[in-house]
């Protein structure tokens, strides 16, 4: 027997510092794992080369983001390096009502504000193998200059020191290992009693019987 689809989905948040391979590994889980599905948040950050607006970021402009603050549109946003970036509360809501795993790629900051808000999601920390690997991995994007790759270098220790506020932590060393662990607690947390006592309500009352 499949594991059957929940009822409600679970939000899983994945923060990592800049470098450390986060993108790639959901990209690749999304790929894999069914019925789960990556939130598509809002900035004013400009779009970079191979950006869709709509499928990497919803692209807006400052003034369009102020509003939709006003209008308490977003579950989390934060300032990250200058650019604003925020996640739809009343999408994300729809997502896991459908029975979809949804998946926040945040910085700490945002974490914390969607963990008070929604305590039941599930927090996942990703860290590079070490400090020289993940500035090697910044100047191979070929995207920023010296000064902001030392800039974000130097960030991701701050960032990293929040690692204690999740509920798991993966090392990003050999992409297929971090993958399969990714997946692991996917797959973990659906089996959990709370999701599969719903999930099986039927079978559960027929062997029960």
């Amino acid at each position: 027997m499949g594991i059957t689809t929940n009822p409600s989905g679970t939000l899983f948040i994945i923060s990592a510092p800049s470098g450390a391979g986060k993108t790639s590994l959901v990209r690749a889980l999304i790929e894999k794992a069914p019925s789960i599905t990556a939130s598509v948040s809002f900035t004013t950050r400009p779009k970079r080369a191979g950006e869709e607006d709509g499928v990497h970021y919803n692209f807006v402009s400052k003034q369009t983001f102020e509003d939709m603050l006003e209008q308490s549109d977003f579950l989390e946003h934060a300032t990250v390096f200058g650019n604003k970036y925020g996640t739809s509360q009343s999408r994300v809501e729809q997502q896991l009502a459908a029975g979809q795993d949804v998946i926040l790629e945040i910085d700490w900051q945002g974490a914390a504000q969607v963990r008070r808000l929604m305590p039941a999601s599930v927090g996942i920390f990703i860290l590079p193998p070490s400090k020289q690997t993940l500035r090697a991995r910044l100047e191979s994007r070929g995207q920023d200059d010296q000064s902001t790759i030392a800039h974000r270098t130097a960030q991701a220790v701050d960032e990293m020191s929040h690692y204690a506020e999740y509920d798991y932590l993966l090392v990003n060393d050999q992409f297929d290992e971090a993958l399969r662990q990714l997946i692991a607690i996917v797959e973990s947390r659906r089996l959990s009693i709370s999701k599969q006592q719903s999930a099986l309500k039927e079978l559960l009352s027929e062997l029960l019987a």
